[in-house]
């Protein structure tokens, strides 16, 4: 229905039974002139657009008739014995927002004599809005005057309200919808995408993609929206948008009627909570690192100087750990070492070799280097670190390799101990990486934190072993030297352990001049086994030294004393007593008597260099288990050139190695050395290197013995005699 705002005699309205404008026909064939059609043609389009619920309507030109069918009635909600089809009255059944614009819609038709095409609401008796949507042609004569305006209207409300709930969708979504054409022209953007692009979606439809946003030409964007666009499938991505808003964005390019929509959400704070936990995994992991690093061994002076090698490049570009002595005077370089470096950039990595070796030397007393030392606190340069570093250096071949190795930012990290500054870590960054963050200082500090406290242990660890090493030695004295044989003793101490071991061995003689071997054994690693193995040393020493009893009696007798003295020491032992009759000299041999309680078997190496080990029928218990137990012996005769070897378990035991595997390598490993023909030191000496690992898990003692012609000299490898005063000379 369209009122017409022009100055013409009263409109009239009317319907025709066949629901076509009353005496007029349209021009069906589209030419835009009148024609007089047939009246069954008439008929068929009139059932046509009534099946259709269209309503027509005709404007006569000429006398301002308006006429309608009588779905157009049904349209705009009129009676048609109610309607009389004046202006006034045409206007109330429209919105009032609306008149204005279908009236100047009408004006444009009738001013240029071609297609009408106008929307327009009109409110309904129930509260109801309908929308319709109306279409019309001028019809003209073969003159091309106008005579009238005929049309067609429809319902579009459930479209438009579609639409509207379409639109609405859009708005209320939580992420960024904008639609494009396939001119990459924008149709459509929603209120999340003004919020998230920053600008109003005025200034964005209708122009180019590229044009609203230049910083996507060339970026993950365009190769990705081009790819949706070309293979015609939904891609999904996130990228950083590097200028305003400056954002990072998850991105659902979706292919649409030969354009480009995009779904897009701001995951900034996402981005950053992940680059967050990131770097503190990366910390996390570089702690447990440098933590691994420096308790995997006590010797923390190599453990720290790789640590330049962890920190490089997680924390700076290159690195240098220093090492404090505790010799000279405090402060002073002359007590700095640098003990490990490294560098990023491989090809640095010998000009660093280089300044590493000068630059201690070439230190100036306010050097940032002592400068940390003397306050304990941390030096910082955030840049111009070239210059600053050639200020504190002495003339000298470290100030042109400072520049070549050209840093811009340092820091200076003391490494603590226990109330003193035990090491330096000094990091640097070149040009092209900023001065460290915050994150990477705490990083830092707590590297060196955990550096610092390594060493120091390391510096208590040496102190304790060193004393330890003394005690023990204290306790294990120099073997005797008889005439009729050689002694080689050995003591090699756990490797990660400070404190003394239970292991002892012993070699003396009697007063009938045989000479007593004893090896043994106290259960335990620590001060209290180390001051018992010294108690049973010394009871089954002093038994053994005053009478000429055998092996077994001596290891009952001090079984005894120990439960007398309540030690509550429990510990292996073998005896063994070389002696000799006048046949046996005459002969050559020696006889060997020895009782084991619960030790490892004895090893016997022939001269002819066959292995034999002397292993009883049944062990016998441990000492301090049953007091009263009855010791067995054994003997066996040896003759000139034969050597006797007594050991502790930590010889042939270990956690991945049962006792019977360490025993047949043990004789493997002996035959392998007799046929070397090698002294007893040296035999001694290379059977423990093969036989331990670089870091032993337990003590280890060792008593050989060798047994030579004594008609002849004494040989020269085996020293000259000793033996106490007033004893035989045998």
């Amino acid at each position: 229905m369209e009122p017409i705002p022009r100055s013409r005699p009263q409109w009239s309205a009317g319907v025709d039974g066949d629901g076509l404008p009353a005496g007029r026909s349209v021009d069906v064939a589209g030419t835009g002139t009148a024609a007089d059609g047939d009246d069954a043609g008439r008929a068929l389009l009139a059932l046509s657009v009534d099946a259709a619920g269209i309503g027509t309507f005709e404007v006569d030109v000429a006398t301002g008739r308006l006429t309608w069918n009588r779905r157009m009635f049904e349209l705009l909600g009129v009676a048609p014995e109610g309607f009389s089809g004046e202006l006034a009255e045409a206007y109330r059944h429209i919105h009032p927002d609306d008149v204005p614009r279908v009236a100047a819609d009408v004006e444009a038709a009738l001013a240029s004599t071609g297609a009408y095409t106008t929307e327009y609401r009109v409110p309904l008796p129930d509260g109801r809005t309908r929308h319709l949507s109306a279409r019309g042609q001028m019809i003209t004569d073969a003159a091309g005057n106008p005579l009238r305006l005929v049309g067609a209207t429809h319902d579009v409300t459930a479209e438009r309200e579609s639409s509207e709930r379409i639109r609405a969708a859009l708005e209320s979504l939580a992420i960024g919808y904008l639609a494009m054409g396939a001119d990459w022209r924008m149709t459509y953007v929603n209120a999340r995408a003004e919020r998230l692009t920053g600008r109003s979606r005025d200034a964005l439809l209708g122009r180019s993609l590229w044009e609203a946003f230049p910083a996507t030409v060339g970026t993950v964007f365009e190769e990705r929206y081009r790819q949706a666009v070309r293979s015609g499938e939904a891609v999904t991505f996130e990228a950083h948008y590097p200028r305003e808003p400056d954002v990072w964005v998850e991105v659902q390019a979706v292919p649409e009627n030969g354009g480009l929509t995009l779904y897009f959400l701001d995951i900034t704070d996402r981005r950053r909570a992940q680059e967050v936990a990131a770097e503190a995994a990366r910390r996390h992991a570089l702690l447990a690192a440098v933590t691994e690093q420096l308790t995997g061994t006590m010797d923390a002076e190599r453990a720290v100087a790789y640590l330049a090698q962890l920190v490089v490049p997680a924390l700076a570009d290159w690195c240098i750990v220093t090492l404090v002595d505790d010799e000279g005077p405090a402060g002073s370089r002359r007590n700095l070492r640098d003990i490990g470096w490294w560098h990023a950039d491989e090809a640095m990595r010998t000009t660093l070799d280089a300044y590493a070796e000068r630059r201690i030397p070439a230190l100036t007393e306010d050097s940032f280097l002592l400068r940390a030392l003397v306050t304990g606190r941390s030096t910082t340069v955030d840049s111009g670190a070239t210059a600053a570093v050639q200020r504190v250096l002495a003339p000298s071949q470290a100030r042109d390799l400072i520049a070549e190795l050209a840093p811009e930012s340092m820091v200076v990290l003391p490494l603590r101990g226990r109330g003193r500054t035990v090491g330096l870590l000094t990091l640097f960054n070149g040009s092209t990486r900023a001065s460290m963050t915050a994150a990477e200082r705490d990083t830092a500090t707590d590297v060196a934190g955990r550096a610092g406290l390594a060493l120091d242990n390391s510096r208590l660890y040496r102190q304790q072993r060193d004393l330890a090493a003394g005690l023990q030695r204290s306790l294990l004295t120099r073997p005797v030297q008889p005439d009729h044989a050689q002694i080689v003793v050995r003591y090699t101490p756990a490797a990660e352990a400070a404190d003394v071991g239970g292991d002892w061995y012993d070699a003396f003689m009697q007063p009938d001049g045989a000479t007593v071997l004893v090896i043994g054994d106290v259960i335990g690693h620590d001060t209290e086994a180390a001051a018992a193995m010294g108690q049973a040393r010394t009871v089954l020493r002093s038994l053994a030294a005053v009478d000429h009893e055998g092996p077994a009696e001596v290891l009952r007798r001090t079984d005894e004393v120990l439960e007398t003295l309540r030690t509550g020491i429990i510990a292996t032992a073998l005896a063994g007593r070389l002696e000799q009759d006048e046949d046996l000299r005459r002969r050559g041999l020696t006889r060997l008597r020895w009782s084991s309680a619960g030790h490892p078997p004895a090893a016997v190496v022939a001269p002819d260099g066959s292995v034999q080990l002397l292993a009883g029928e049944k062990a016998d218990l441990l000492l301090g288990v049953v007091p009263d137990t009855a010791r067995q012996e054994h003997e066996v005769v040896l003759g000139y050139g034969t050597t006797v070897l007594l050991y502790t378990d930590g010889l042939i035991e270990a956690r991945d190695q049962p006792i019977e595997e360490g025993l047949q390598r043990l004789q493997e490993t002996l035959t392998d050395l007799a046929a070397d023909d090698l002294s007893l030191d040296d035999l001694v000496d290379q059977l423990l290197e093969r036989m331990l690992p670089p870091q032993p898990e337990d003590d280890v003692a060792v008593v050989a013995v060798r047994l030579h012609d004594q008609h002849g000299p004494r040989p020269a490898e085996a020293g000259s005699d000793r033996t106490p005063p007033g004893l035989p000379d045998t």
